[in-house]
């Protein structure tokens, strides 16, 4: 009975720390393999609430954190069935990453977005009815270096610092001055092999804050 009971408290703070670093990512605290930094080409996907400020107004602090809950929860699903790990949360943002073999393969990084967005329109109906809303998002996405290593002592994480982090968020941000959904570079869109359901639109080349050259942005949809 010990030992079943073991087994149960075992799995029980797996499964549970396993939820808070996310999926892949225990593994590799346990394998050790950012216990040094390492260099690795991600893609990299922020994803921001729209009108998030006016909407935390209206439903109060409470409401608002249990809508955020849902929300990220049902996002959540699309993140794990297309390869992807969820790197942080930061307020109503989400940052999604995936390694480039895996955020490529079947167009993983673009197809997760279209169906996250498939998700949300399902879930309209109880957003609507349980906080007044349905939330929506807008994303930008790039790909790039990064250096990714372990930080912290009494909490450790892995973290990822390079320009590609910053460059993505600068991409999300041009969203709503296009009024678009969803962004991506040159880059990225060079490295996947996009098929006849996507119809691609250039917005033209701007020069990203902190950034010395111009770059081409992209929108996408489904068609």
């Amino acid at each position: 009975m010990l030992y079943i009971a073991s087994i149960i408290i075992i799995t029980q703070f797996y499964a549970e720390f396993n939820d808070s670093i996310g999926p892949g990512t225990l593994s590799n605290f346990f394998l050790g393999k950012y216990h040094h930094p390492i260099e690795e080409e991600r893609i990299f996907m922020f994803l921001d609430m729209k009108s998030s400020t006016t909407i935390a107004q209206n439903l109060g602090h409470l409401r608002y954190f249990e809508m955020l809950k849902e929300y990220f929860f049902d996002l959540s699903n699309a993140v794990i069935d297309y390869g992807g790990i969820i790197y942080q949360y930061a307020g109503d943002e989400m940052i999604v990453s995936w390694k480039l073999k895996d955020g490529i393969k079947n167009n993983n990084c673009i197809e997760c977005f279209f169906a996250m967005k498939s998700l949300m329109a399902k879930q309209s109906q109880i957003y609507s009815d349980t906080f007044g809303i349905v939330p929506e998002f807008k994303a930008g996405l790039h790909i790039g270096k990064v250096t990714a290593g372990e930080i912290g002592s009494l909490k450790k994480e892995i973290i990822f610092s390079g320009d590609v982090l910053n460059v993505s968020a600068r991409i999300q941000a041009l969203c709503n001055q296009f009024n678009v959904d969803i962004l991506i570079s040159k880059n990225l869109i060079q490295e996947l092999e996009i098929s006849d359901l996507f119809n691609i639109t250039s917005i033209g080349e701007h020069l990203l804050k902190g950034r010395n050259t111009s770059m081409e942005i992209f929108t996408i949809a489904k068609t």
